[in-house]
């Protein structure tokens, strides 16, 4: 259905906080630019954007793009908590403040850590906030720094609070839906990735097997090499499947240059390394033409909730997946979609072997995969979505009662359960 333009609704002034270099080619600043894009083409839509430093400029109709003006030469800001991170979000903290003071904004739209920024700007001046829940901060922290894990309780805390004062929480995935519905979200709206795969009927060329100068069946993984990702996993299997099939090339395509030379070492250590083909970042909109060349895509993801946002591009492809068994994934992909694995090298390795050797079976799961996207994983879908956010909003906002009700400080009203899906 296509979206209509209310008449008569004031249109908001919204300040998206973009608490990462963007614009970069990786999961979260990807999905930053795909909610611009969506609201810069709301009719009459003035957003502006605050984000680091680093990365490229984007420019979208109504958006105005704003960087956080100290710390300009800090660089290799990597995903997760650190102390780049940290002084760049205190700086960030003041030029918000700064910024809600002197523009009257009528919503905050946060994202990860920057939502506690808006938590403060509610009290000080009263403008609700939007929570884009990518992954569980509490969880991850906890994960990362085991040392953490008898902070768990506050860290769960201020999540929820978190969650709780948000006018409407946009979580990213299933799980992270129901992390907000456990912590009396007023408005929950999921705002799934998508596949933005440029040409997803690209024919396979020959070409990367060129590039890595072997010929055999080709396992590609596409991301960046942090821990949680479970490229470890992915390495520790490629002796188990080469010991049944010398012929697959495993190419992995992305990280930074410490991650690439730590995971070329343990390639060498494995006696894997003449199998294994590091080829480092590739533009983003060269993706389709990586995945058209690859047998079989690979997301060995071992921690965390959210649903990583390359699966939705590698189903796109008609390539057959194969994923981890955890809720990561099998909280929106059965095995009629991909083929599902145990994270365990052995398991790992028998799925990379059964598909190498079953083309029917490559087949089904790629044609299956691509009709699992096409419904609701594409850019239409992800547009609608973002619609049915900001029009609650609009609605909410518009109305003196309700946004008197929306930025009382976690109390429950009764609007609020009447809105809770």
């Amino acid at each position: 259905m296509k979206h209509v333009e209310p008449a008569t609704r004031r249109r908001l002034r919204v300040l998206v906080l973009a608490p990462q270099p963007f614009f970069q080619n990786r999961g979260t600043p990807i999905d930053v630019f795909l909610l611009l894009r969506a609201l810069s083409e709301r009719s009459g839509k003035k957003v502006d954007v605050l984000t680091y430093p680093e990365g490229e400029d984007v420019q979208l109709p109504g958006l105005t793009l704003y960087r956080v003006p100290v710390f300009k030469n800090l660089r290799g800001v990597r995903p997760g908590f650190s102390l780049k991170k940290l002084l760049l979000d205190t700086a960030m903290f003041f030029t918000v403040w700064k910024m809600a003071h002197r523009n009257h904004y009528d919503l905050l739209h946060a994202g990860e850590d920057a939502v506690f920024m808006a938590m403060v700007i509610r009290w000080l001046y009263r403008i609700p906030y939007v929570y884009d829940i990518d992954s569980s901060m509490a969880q991850q922290m906890v994960e990362k720094y085991p040392r953490l894990t008898l902070l768990a309780g506050f860290f769960n805390w201020l999540e929820s609070r978190a969650i709780q004062g948000a006018l409407a929480n946009a979580p990213v995935c299933h799980a992270l839906r129901e992390l907000c519905e456990k912590n009396r979200s007023k408005k929950t709206v999921t705002l799934h990735d998508i596949s933005q795969l440029g040409n997803p009927d690209l024919a396979k060329t020959g070409q990367l097997s060129r590039e890595i100068g072997c010929d055999g069946p080709i396992l590609l993984y596409s991301g960046n090499l942090e821990a949680y990702q479970g490229v470890d996993l992915l390495l520790d299997s490629m002796p188990h499947v080469l010991a049944e099939n010398s012929t697959v090339q495993l190419v992995v395509i992305g990280g930074v240059a410490a991650d690439i030379e730590y995971y070329r070492g343990k390639a060498v250590r494995l006696e894997i390394d003449d199998h294994v083909h590091f080829l480092g970042p590739r533009p983003f909109d060269q993706l389709d033409r990586y995945l058209a060349e690859a047998d079989i895509l690979v997301a060995p993801r071992i921690k965390g909730i959210n649903t990583p946002m390359k699966i939705f591009p590698y189903l796109h492809s008609g390539k057959p997946v194969l994923l981890t068994r955890l809720p990561t994934h099998t909280q929106i992909v059965t095995d009629q979609e991909a083929f599902l694995a145990d994270p365990e090298p052995r398991a790992f390795a028998q799925g990379i072997l059964t598909l190498a050797a079953d083309p029917a079976l490559r087949q089904r799961l790629g044609k299956q995969g691509r009709a699992f996207v096409e419904k609701e994983h594409t850019y239409a879908a992800h547009k609608r979505r973002v619609d049915e956010l900001y029009d609650w909003l609009e609605e909410q906002i518009n109305t003196p009662a309700a946004r008197a009700a929306a930025i009382e400080p976690c109390q429950e009203s009764q609007l609020s359960r009447d809105n809770r899906p």
